[in-house]
């Protein structure tokens, strides 16, 4: 998908259905000319609801769409007939998807399951008809109940990309080329800051017909929690992640530093990032002779750590072999 097409936040404005009215009809035959009241309810307004479709991976097809209406229910009728309720609308969105309100930001739902279906904005309850009042003491009244108005509002669709390990590293750390060779996703390359602009994700095949989900975020620079470079644009995808691979290249001039500054960034960002679990990746490692690997391996954080090279495809499979312990670890 290229860049201009992964479209991850978007605004729209939604409006459920108004509920219908119920009538206050009074039958009239020629042989009982006060049968009574037989108006029947209101039919209920539609929904607006948010559906999971797991064949979406982006929110580009609300970009140029961002009103949402749903149909008004219709009133009741006479011979106690219930109008009939209002078509629910349906937003179709990729699974890791947030929506919030969009005056106040306030979390409203999440959708994470295929299939799953929510009520954004429900449509208005359908009035009670004049039959519903009849009483001993009532016998024709001659009121029914309006429909329920309808909602409407903005709302701030957000996405999150759900994957099992979210690369997190500098621009250029070698991010990007790592996914290419671990899963069949091609995500743009060059030896250049910002080469990724968008989220990539591949499906990295493991042992036995087994596999797990890596996501390749822009690279992190320091000041991206308060809004420098990309800034928190991506931050957010890596927050559904349970496990964080810290990419950073062997020619850097002091890893643990390069470390420490991204796990701030997180930090800043949003602290409960900090609880997942992390595993270090020295990339371009074929820079690197035995005797300097152990030299910089001395001065590493205090966590499981691979050195590799995606270019000679040196500890390729260690690594992946410790992604995956990580990810089955309690």
């Amino acid at each position: 998908m290229s860049n201009e097409n992964f479209i991850d936040y978007v605004k729209i404005f939604v409006r459920s259905g108004r509920g219908g009215a119920g009538s206050a009809h009074l039958k009239r035959v020629k042989y009982n000319p006060k049968a009574g009241p037989d108006g029947g309810d209101g039919g209920r307004g539609g929904h607006v609801i948010l559906r999971a479709n797991d064949q979406k991976w982006t929110l580009l097809h609300l970009k140029y769409n961002r009103h949402v209406f749903a149909e008004h229910g219709e009133s009741g009728s006479k011979d106690i007939k219930t109008g009939a309720s209002g078509k629910d609308v349906y937003i179709d969105v990729p699974l890791g998807t947030v929506a919030r309100d969009g005056e106040t930001e306030e979390f409203l739902m999440e959708i994470t399951q295929a299939g799953e279906e929510k009520i954004l904005v429900p449509g208005g309850r359908g009035g009670l008809g004049n039959v519903n009042f009849k009483s001993a003491t009532n016998q024709t009244p001659r009121y029914a109940q309006p429909g329920e108005p309808y909602q409407e509002g903005w709302i701030i669709l957000e996405l999150k990309i759900l994957a099992d390990v979210g690369l997190v590293g500098f621009p250029n750390a070698g991010k990007s080329t790592l996914l290419s060779v671990v899963s069949a996703a091609k995500p743009k390359i060059g030896n250049y800051p910002f080469t990724t602009l968008t989220p990539n994700l591949g499906m990295v095949e493991y042992r036995e017909g087994r596999s797990f989900v890596m996501a390749d975020i822009p690279g992190i620079i320091e000041g991206a929690s308060e809004g420098k470079g990309l800034g928190l644009r991506f931050l957010r995808h890596i927050e559904r992640n349970p496990a964080l691979l810290f990419v950073i290249p062997a020619d850097s001039q002091d890893i643990r530093h390069e470390y420490e500054v991204l796990v701030k960034e997180l930090e800043e960002y949003n602290p409960e990032l900090l609880d997942k679990k992390r595993i270090l990746g020295i990339s371009k490692s074929d820079l690197l002779d035995e005797e300097l690997i152990t030299e910089i391996r001395n001065d590493l954080p205090d966590l499981p750590t691979v050195f590799f090279s995606a270019l000679t495809m040196k500890n390729i499979d260690k690594l992946k072999d410790l992604i995956w312990q990580v990810l089955q670890s309690d």
